[in-house]
């Protein structure tokens, strides 16, 4: 698949990003306007069409862009490969006891 199409829900998104794939997302309510927003900051978003602003040609703008920017799908990929070596949960559970202890 050339890109990602979707309203912007954490998991939703999360997906797309492993998939190391440009996105687009047209945000409803929520959180769903900052995931737009910060796919568009790590570079590896389109411009986002936001529910009450969408038309036919706003949507299939965006798409084409996320299709076509060479910088975007560079940084797709990048970015699903370093989630891919991530280790969220161990990280996580670092922060938490380091913060029980009080380090």
């Amino acid at each position: 698949m050339a890109a990602v199409v979707h309203h912007g829900g954490a998991r939703t998104t999360a997906h797309g990003l492993y998939a190391g794939v440009p996105c687009v997302i047209c945000p409803f309510f929520a959180d769903q306007p900052d995931w737009a927003r910060r796919s568009v900051t790590l570079g590896v978003g389109a411009t986002p069409v936001p529910r009450r602003s969408m038309t036919v040609e706003r949507l299939a703008s965006s798409i084409r862009q996320a299709v076509t920017d060479e910088a975007l799908a560079r940084n797709a990929k990048q970015l699903a490969k370093s989630l891919a070596v991530e280790d969220g949960v161990g990280n996580a559970i670092a922060i938490i006891k380091a913060r029980l202890n009080g380090t």
